[in-house]
């Protein structure tokens, strides 16, 4: 049996973009009917994903598992960790869909981003957390950079970190990303964010930096992807997306969460210097805006 019951979901997900044509069809039956294909046989299963029952034997090996039933007892685990954690929201299951109301909507989106950041609080590891913190805290400067929704993300890292005194840049472009990677040495941190880990610009922008001496970290969805092999230190999300992807739902909230941590992380290490410099860049904005009002 696998070492984590809880987290069988979350690594179909994650090895989704790397099985084979039958065995993507296997997990896609176990994500998106998990209740459902945890009470299918082997034979069954492997008839309504069009494939074989060797091919069945093979995704459950990958997965970690000697035995099938091992399988089918944490899908329901897994099942019923899920409804516990949902069970206070409005009741949605499925897509979004063209006949869904604003209310389904909702509904839908609410649970997508609870078991977003419910799926990356379990998956996260917290030695690569506690590494990413360190390297952050002796950093001279911290650079981030990201494509569409992910350099929202890295903007906000940015200027979490620049709260509590921290040197923080967040590149939009691409070209003024890889050149000042370019200047960056063994004092200085690169951080990237990509959901699939496979955004060229931005692993273009960790290995420049890797090279030039700075410590990489990747923010991603896939540890196998070569963003992940760009980088010192990987943080994983366990994001949901939808056929909505282009709206980056479940990544850009799953990714938020892990921010989130390295700066709490962060501010937590140096406690007393980042408390006060939270409270002086609270005042210096407050008495402006009271100023203002007046």
């Amino acid at each position: 049996m696998a070492e984590d019951d809880g987290t069988i979901l979350i690594r179909i997900r994650a090895a989704m973009p790397a099985l084979r044509p039958s065995e993507r069809r296997i997990a896609e039956e176990f994500v998106g009917d998990p209740a459902g294909a945890a009470n299918l046989s082997i034979a069954e299963l492997a008839v309504r994903c069009a494939t074989s029952t060797t091919s069945v034997v093979r995704f459950y090996q990958r997965m970690g598992y000697a035995h099938y039933k091992d399988l089918r007892i944490d899908l329901a685990r897994a099942v019923a960790r899920e409804e516990l954690t949902t069970s206070s929201l409005p009741e949605a299951s499925g897509d979004i869909d063209r006949d869904d109301s604003l209310e389904g909507i909702v509904s839908k989106v609410a649970t997508n981003e609870t078991l977003s950041i419910a799926d990356t609080a379990r998956a996260l590891d917290m030695e690569a957390l506690g590494a990413a913190v360190s390297l952050l805290l002796g950093a001279r400067r911290i650079d981030s950079f990201g494509v569409g929704a992910s350099s929202l993300v890295g903007l906000d890292l940015q200027q979490k970190l620049s709260r509590i005194g921290r040197t923080a840049i967040n590149w939009h472009d691409s070209h003024s990303a890889w050149t000042s990677a370019a200047t960056l040495d063994s004092a200085c941190v690169a951080v990237a964010v990509s959901h699939t880990g496979a955004t060229v610009d931005s692993v273009e922008f960790l290995s420049i930096a890797r090279k030039s001496g700075a410590a990489t970290v990747a923010i991603t969805n896939f540890r196998d992807s070569p963003l992940a092999r760009a980088a010192d230190v990987v943080l994983t999300t366990a994001a949901r997306e939808t056929k909505f992807r282009s709206g980056a739902l479940g990544s850009r909230i799953a990714q938020l969460m892990v921010v989130d941590c390295l700066f709490t992380g962060v501010a937590q290490a140096s406690y007393d210097e980042s408390m006060a410099a939270l409270r002086n860049t609270y005042a210096a904005v407050h008495e402006r805006v009271v100023h203002k009002r007046g």
